[in-house]
């Protein structure tokens, strides 16, 4: 892109005819990703939406913006539009998936306009490419993933109002230091913005210096100075993201116990892998095979050597092809930095790459590829019409693909059905399926999938509070399924893996929980009340503690004790609905009717179809 560079940093206009092609890539995103409006919840969802306490209560709006730690991640401006959203439409999943693909089309457009004011050759057809890449279905398809869209207008807007900020001055703008100023502080809020939406955006200021290079052939202090707030406040947003994801998150532990330069095979193998699955989009994975890393093994340092390579390259040429090429690669590796192993982040557990870390990331190498298209159809004397029907006919292809690709986030079933099919050893691919299978009823399947997630790679292994899970459910599988000797084997593993739990976190509420409902099963009763009142002493307000002890001791016929722990669980959850039902089924039983009937009405005040609960109702009404 030589015939771009060091050139005043004059804006293009933004013109009727443009406003069409931005009014066409905005339907062309919206005909594209159809059938993800049609979809529900999936993994994580329950989290960020479906069962997030904090979206239901009119405080809960101050605990996302003022509580870290209230939500799954500090990312209050997402959680708030969920809480906007959860009072205009509730839990009907229609809104969040258009929400998601509206702010996806508008991020297309953005970017049309950030590549025509830097007058990158091939805008259009590099704006069509993000809006339609098969790469970039996560992050539109999965409601969690709101972060990566709502960050990304946020980013492109606050770029926008930063270039405006620069061309004032560079101009010499001394007639009106209010507009220039305002375009500057405006700026500084959009990337604010930006931050608490998803720290991954602290790379902006970086980016504007890289652009800025790219323009002017250096940078000097009049460029850098303004961008210093920006680098404070994204430092900051940075390493807070860190710490939750360390302390909050969980990613800590023997799975990110990784040598720096294992790092470094990490983080070169994932650069390859993301710039190959924007231009071969197959197979895309909800979670890839988790790679073997060794150090030992000399074609894995290949990956990390050709990046570094790549970048002298073209570094070295820089007066012969340009400074854009390098400030693409660059931009594309320095925005995906954080996921690149470096930083301890959670998803990593299961895989060290995921589509939705290069939704921005992929700007860099889009952009790149449509520069060097033109200029190679250029220099070939390809007519252009040829060239327009070649880029429409890649453009539709990747439409295509990326329509095809919705259909596996229509639901958590069908998504795990889809990562099995392409990844058959992901362990928590068939743990949530099997769970699945098993509230269908399907035994057979669902413990066959239990089995099959306890075949886990060597290299990707499930905790030990998992591992515990696993057999658990595994034994209650078999247990129904007539096997009792080898429930009991399973349900015995179990026990040796909470204990190791239990010792290892001692402070945990979770590893007594599961062992109180494990002796349950096994009506071992002292042990299992031992183990909730342990699991109580740590977090004596826990709902799911409290649920399972007073069901307990409905069980033994201790009616009074387990009234109490249900009112435990409402003053926690007064929206419980288990709790309710149960609470009115146990007075019931200690023939306190109104008070029943006042808790099975609200139980199906929460969910009228709740069958169980009508039928109490109807008996405590009868009496």
């Amino acid at each position: 892109m030589p015939h771009s560079e060091t050139r005043p940093l004059r804006s293009s206009h933004w013109s009727i005819s443009d406003g069409w092609v931005a009014g066409a890539l905005f339907v062309l995103v919206l005909l594209t990703y159809v059938p993800a409006m049609t979809a529900g919840f999936i993994w994580d969802d329950d989290h960020y939406v479906t069962q997030n306490t904090q979206l239901q209560t009119t405080d809960g709006l101050w605990r996302i913006w003022f509580e870290p730690g209230a939500t799954p991640q500090y990312y209050p401006l997402v959680f708030s539009t969920f809480w906007i959203e959860h009072r205009l439409w509730g839990l009907n999943p229609v809104g969040y998936h258009l929400v998601n693909i509206v702010l996806h089309a508008l991020n297309a457009v953005l970017l049309l306009r950030v590549l025509k004011v830097l007058r990158v050759p091939n805008s259009l057809f590099a704006a069509a490419l993000f809006a339609v890449a098969p790469l970039h279905v996560e992050s539109v398809a999965w409601v969690s993933e709101r972060k990566n869209v709502l960050s990304g207008l946020c980013y492109l807007l606050a770029f926008l109002s930063y270039w405006k900020f620069v061309r004032r001055s560079e101009d010499g703008d001394a007639s009106s230091p209010a507009r220039r100023w305002g375009d500057y502080v405006l700026s500084l809020v959009l990337f604010g913005c930006a931050l608490m939406s998803k720290s991954v955006t602290c790379s902006l200021p970086a980016a504007i210096l890289l652009v800025l290079w790219w323009k002017q052939g250096r940078l000097t202090f009049r460029n850098v100075t303004p961008l210093l707030p920006m680098f404070a406040i994204g430092v900051a947003a940075g390493v807070h993201t860190i710490l939750m994801e360390k302390h909050h998150v969980g990613a800590q532990g023997v799975d990110w116990e990784w040598t720096m330069i294992e790092r470094f095979l990490i983080a070169g193998r994932a650069l390859c892998f993301y710039a190959a699955k924007l231009g071969w989009p197959h197979p895309l994975i909800f979670i890839y095979p988790k790679w073997q890393i060794d150090a030992s093994v000399w074609w894995q340092y290949a990956f990390g050597v050709s990046v570094v390579g790549l970048v002298v390259v073209l570094w070295l040429t820089r007066k012969r092809l340009g400074r854009g090429p390098l400030v693409g690669v660059l931009f594309f590796a320095g925005t995906l930095f954080p996921a690149l192993g470096f930083i301890d982040v959670y998803p990593m557990r299961f895989s060290f790459v995921a589509d939705h870390f290069a939704y921005l990331a992929s700007i860099g190498l889009i952009a790149l590829i449509a520069a060097t298209t033109v200029n190679i159809t250029t220099r070939l004397r390809v007519p252009k019409r040829w060239s327009v029907l070649g880029a429409s006919v890649i453009v539709l292809l990747f439409s295509l693909v990326s329509f095809i690709r919705c259909y596996d986030y229509q639901d958590a079933e069908t998504l795990w059905v889809a990562t099995l099919s392409e990844n058959p050893r992901c362990w928590m691919a068939s743990f949530n399926l099997a769970a699945i299978r098993f509230e269908q009823q399907r035994y057979g399947e669902a413990g066959a999938l239990f089995e099959n997630a306890l075949r886990h790679e060597e290299n990707d292994q499930p905790s030990y509070d998992e591992q515990a899970d696993l057999h658990l459910y595994l034994g209650d599988t078999l247990l129904i399924l007539g096997r009792s000797r080898e429930s009991d084997e399973h349900y015995q593993q179990a026990v040796e893996y909470y204990d190791r739990v239990a010792a290892a976190e001692s402070q945990s509420a979770e590893p007594h929980n599961n062992l109180g409902i494990l002796h349950g099963k096994l009506k071992q009763h002292d042990q299992a009340i031992r183990h909730f009142q342990r699991a109580l002493e740590i977090a004596p307000s826990d709902p799911d503690v409290n649920q399972n002890l007073g069901e307990l001791y409905y069980r033994l016929k201790q009616f009074d004790k387990s009234a109490k722990c249900f009112r435990q669980v409402l003053e926690v959850d007064p929206l419980n609905v288990r709790a309710h039902y149960n609470l009115g089924t146990v007075a019931l039983t200690l023939g306190q009717r109104q008070e029943a009937i006042q808790h099975l009405q609200s139980a199906l005040e929460i969910a009228p179809d709740f069958t169980a609960a009508q039928i109490v109702l109807q008996q405590a009404m009868t009496q």
